[in-house]
This record gives C-alpha cells, sequence and structure tokens, in this order.
C-alpha cells in the first residue's frame, strides 16, 4: 500500500508531502488545479518518461518518492540537464528495475488505459491475467524466440549460400594454385637466404680461401708469428717485460694469438669447403622465390607466410559450403520440431483463454448489472490468427448494452458512461486477480450522474476493503464514499502559480462535496444533499 508521496519541483508543485491510508482516498479540485500533475509524477515511478520541461528551478532537481507500507522506498530523480536516476531503498536501479518493483505495487487507469482496454493487446492481456496464463506464456514465448531465431538463421544460410555458390568457382580456382604452390611457414626466408649464398657462391669461396692463405701458408701470418716467438726465444725477456711470466706477457699474449689465428684458419677452410656453385640449385631456387613473390602480388598479401593462413580459409570456406546444405537441412529439422512445440503450446493458450473467457464473461456481466448496465451482453470472440509472440489468437471483447442488441466491438458499442461503467467493473475483477495492493482510477466516472455515478462509487467503495483506492473525481456521489477526501488546489504567487493539496475535516468537505453540486455558489440544498451523502456513507460502513 501506498502511505506516502513526495513531490519536489514537478510542473506546478514545489514541494509536496501526501500521506495515504487504507481504504478509499478521494481527489477532487478544480480543472487545471494540479491532479493530472500528481498522476504525471507518478507515472515517472512506473516507469515513464522524463521530461525536462517538468522541472520548474532549473537550479535543483526533481524528486518523485513513493512510500510503501511494508517499509519500500522508490525513488527517481531528474536533474536540470535531463538525466534520469531511480532508486529503490536508497541503491541505484535501472528503470527496468524499478519498472519491475512499481508495476506489481501500483495501478494506474487513466483514459490512456481506457484507450488500452479497447485494443485488442489490452483485451489479450486481461484474458490472459485472469486465466492465470503467465507461466504458459513464458514457456510459449521461449519457444517462439527460438523457432524465430532458427528460422532466421535458416533465411541467412539460404542467402549466404547463395551468395557462395556463386563465388564456388573462384574459390577452388584460388585454392588450385595455392595447393600447387603448397606454400610452408618461413620458406620465402629461407630460400631467399639461400638464393643469395648461391647467387654469390665463387665470390664468397674465393675471398675464403684468399683470407685462408694469407694466414695460413709459408709466408702467411701464423708461421711470421711463429717465427716472432722463436727470436723472442733467443733473449732473456723478463730483463724488459716485467709481465714475461704471466698471461700479459709478450710470449703468452703471441701464443695466445698463435692458436686463435690456427683456429681461424681452420674455420675459413671449412666454409670454403661448404660453398659450392651449384647453378641447378640456384635455378630451382631462382624459381620457387619468383613463384612466391608472384603469389604475393596475384593474391594481394604483403607476407608469404599469409599464402598459407589464405590457403586454409579457403579450404574452410569451401566445408563450409559443401556442408550449407546439410547445416540447413538439419536447421530445418529443428525449426520443424520447435514449430509443433509451438503450435502445441499455442492450443493450450487458445484452451485456457477459452476457458477463462467463458468465466470472466459471466463475472462482468453479474459486476456490471449493479452499475445499471441490467441488459448488457458480453462475450470475448476468440479467433484463429498467426503465430506471434503472444500465441495464435485474435481477441476482441465484444457487447451490447440494449434488449436484442446485435454484439459488437467493445470500442464501437460503448457510450462514454456506458465504458466507464463497464471499465470499473473489468477493472474490480482484475484488482482482485491480480492482487495488487493500490489501483488509482483518474475520472473513471466520465460520463455518468446521479444513481449510476453513487453505484460506481459504491463498487470503488467494495474495492477499497482490500485494495488501497485512489479516485481523481468530480462527481459528488463518488466523493463521498472516499474514507478521506483531499483537495487540489491552485494558489497565485509574486512570479508563479503553484499548485497545493490538503486533507480536508468532515466540515470543509461538506463544502467541497456541495460546491461539487452547486457550483462557487454553494446553496443551502446543496449542503443538505451533501450531508445526505456523507449519511450515506457512514450509514453503509
Amino acid at each position: 500500500m501506498l502511505s506516502r508521496l513526495i513531490i519536489k519541483n514537478y510542473a506546478l508543485i514545489d514541494d509536496l508531502e501526501l500521506e495515504l491510508g487504507s481504504g478509499m482516498s478521494i481527489i477532487t479540485g478544480q480543472t487545471g488545479a494540479g491532479k493530472s500533475i500528481m498522476l504525471g509524477a507518478l507515472s515517472l515511478l512506473l516507469g515513464g518518461r522524463a521530461d525536462t520541461k517538468a522541472i520548474n528551478h532549473n537550479d535543483r532537481k526533481t524528486i518523485i518518492e513513493a512510500q510503501f507500507s511494508d517499509g519500500l522506498i522508490v525513488r527517481r530523480e531528474l536533474s536540470p540537464g535531463g538525466r534520469s536516476r531511480a532508486f529503490v531503498d536508497d541503491s541505484p536501479v535501472t528503470l527496468q528495475q524499478l519498472v519491475a518493483t512499481t508495476s506489481s505495487l501500483i495501478d494506474i487507469h487513466s483514459q490512456h488505459a481506457t484507450l488500452l482496454l479497447n485494443s485488442r493487446t489490452g483485451q489479450l492481456g486481461i484474458i490472459d491475467t485472469f486465466a492465470d496464463n503467465a507461466l504458459i506464456l513464458e514457456q510459449y514465448r521461449d519457444i517462439f524466440h527460438r523457432f524465430v531465431t532458427a528460422r532466421n538463421r535458416i533465411k541467412e544460410l539460404k542467402e549466404e549460400n547463395a551468395r557462395n555458390q556463386e563465388m564456388r568457382s573462384l574459390l577452388e580456382y584460388r585454392l588450385e594454385i595455392l595447393n600447387k604452390l603448397n606454400p610452408k611457414l618461413g620458406e620465402l626466408e629461407h630460400i631467399e637466404h639461400q638464393y643469395d649464398l648461391l647467387s654469390e657462391a665463387d665470390q664468397i669461396r674465393s675471398s675464403l680461401s684468399q683470407s685462408h692463405t694469407l694466414i695460413d701458408s709459408e709466408n702467411g701470418a701464423l708461421n711470421n708469428i711463429l717465427e716472432a716467438r722463436n727470436a723472442l726465444s733467443q733473449i732473456n725477456l723478463s730483463l724488459i717485460d716485467k709481465d714475461s711470466q704471466n698471461e700479459n706477457g709478450i710470449e703468452f699474449r703471441l701464443h695466445n694469438i698463435y692458436i686463435e689465428l690456427k683456429d681461424i684458419a681452420e674455420s675459413l677452410s671449412s666454409m670454403a669447403s661448404e660453398v659450392e656453385s651449384d647453378p641447378v640449385a640456384l635455378a630451382k631456387i631462382t624459381n620457387r622465390m619468383n613463384a612466391l613473390h608472384e603469389a604475393k602480388r596475384q593474391f594481394k598479401v604483403s607476407d608469404a607466410d599469409q599464402l598459407v593462413s589464405l590457403r586454409e580459409e579457403l579450404v574452410n570456406k569451401l566445408v563450409k559450403i559443401n556442408n550449407a546444405d546439410s547445416d540447413i537441412s538439419d536447421l530445418e529439422l529443428q525449426a520443424r520440431s520447435l514449430a509443433s512445440q509451438l503450435k502445441e503450446k499455442a492450443s493450450q493458450l487458445t484452451e485456457s483463454r477459452r476457458l477463462a473467457a467463458i468465466r470472466f464473461a459471466e463475472l462482468l456481466q453479474h459486476r456490471a448489472r449493479p452499475l445499471g448496465l441490467n441488459n448488457l451482453k458480453f462475450t470475448i470472440d476468440i479467433q484463429p490468427g498467426k503465430l506471434t509472440s503472444d500465441g495464435a489468437d485474435n481477441v476482441e471483447f465484444q457487447c451490447s448494452f440494449n434488449k436484442n442488441g446485435s454484439l459488437l466491438p467493445m470500442s464501437k458499442t460503448a457510450s462514454g458512461g456506458e465504458l466507464s461503467r463497464l471499465t470499473l467493473a473489468i477493472k474490480s475483477i482484475m484488482a482482485e486477480k491480480m492482487d495488487m495492493p493500490t489501483v488509482i482510477f483518474d475520472e473513471i466516472d466520465t460520463g455518468v450522474s446521479g444513481e449510476i455515478a453513487d453505484k460506481m462509487g459504491k463498487m470503488m467503495g467494495e474495492m477499497s476493503s482490500t485494495t488501497q483506492i485512489l479516485a481523481i473525481t468530480h462527481l459528488p456521489q463518488v466523493a463521498s464514499r472516499g474514507d478521506r477526501h483531499y483537495k487540489v488546489f491552485k494558489e497565485d504567487k509574486e512570479d508563479r502559480t503553484v499548485s497545493h493539496i490538503r486533507l480536508l475535516d468532515r466540515d470543509e468537505r461538506r463544502q467541497e462535496i456541495a460546491s461539487m453540486i452547486s457550483g462557487e455558489k454553494i446553496t443551502d440544498s446543496a449542503l443538505r444533499t451533501a450531508d445526505e451523502l456523507l449519511k450515506n456513507k457512514d450509514n453503509n460502513k
């Protein structure tokens, strides 16, 4: 139950705090006083679109907060910059989470809701709620989603397969070229190294041999170093070389140089023997290198290794093309299975709706008769339709308000007053079914008066024994049925007009109801009628 409503800086409302109780609360006021503004603010808590135009003072944010009897607090804030934030028990939540929380707590019935009631979507929702179809609908929609997904995938695969079939010959031709080439990872780099070696083999071998000769020959460096060592051995080097007996000595160093040059000479000889001029091998490598470079140019890749990955890609594409028919067949089999499950679940939905439609029609006619709809005939026509996310049924509320009248769609046969009464009867049934804590009626009594208005007020009063009712009304008969009465009024300040709301005491309520009867000039007759209406309310407690 809604126990407290706080509205700050919204439209004509500067700062409003409204304490509410159980039972039925009446809200009245002149047209334009701000009643609809309160509903607009409440709708923000139900996920309504935030509009910065509703912000009064651009130097502070708009706050709409509702507190419930179980301690739950929900709040929506709108900043002048347009940012909207939502909170549940002071914890930030998404707008979807806010809606999920509040949609089961408050139901606002406005003129828009009446239009929705006349729509087939709204009527279908009523029957599904009345039939407790939530679980079967969830199961159906899960199958429907998978069926649509499979069907769309089949379409995509067929379109893709058609495109691929046109490309098959080109793909096969490209793959044939790469298969013949048979590129390997790192191959081009290795071949280019071999090419450089073979193409310069003679020069390399000549240079290696020349270097070897200069080091290891009769007049080479090794013999010269050996002769130098022999010459030094004829003298006592310790007399002039303090390091002659250690590794820093001249003899030791010449020996190390001799050993190192000997090793270098052997390495040069070995390398020279390994380098051979091979025109046949060079021609073969040249052809392979040219073939790889030509493939790079032909397939427009920057690296020869990419030819390997391209080859794999072509293989995978052709495998996919070759398997496409099989994949499509598997998906079509899956889609047929889902379609069968979908039709079965749709049939369950239809059967549940047909049974609920009969019970709902009987109950509605019973509820509507006390509202002066004695000749009401009501039925719910359910016709087969296309499979949609809601099932395979076209639902239409049909009624007649006159004896022997023909059944017509509710939207085409009901007058304003009749539609108001019928809507209230429907709402009374749905409030019980949904166990909705709070229902707000925004002038649901439009188009009625007199005894019928009194009966509508009585029905709302009866609903308030189990559901908190807030009723915005212009009818004194309905206003007198409330457990408490609030008046919305405007006040002109120096710079602007603001709206207020306050709880009326017994005498103020008597005056308000009398003004609803006679207008601005309250007559004694209007006061007596107001007293009689309030007395009837007290006697019917």
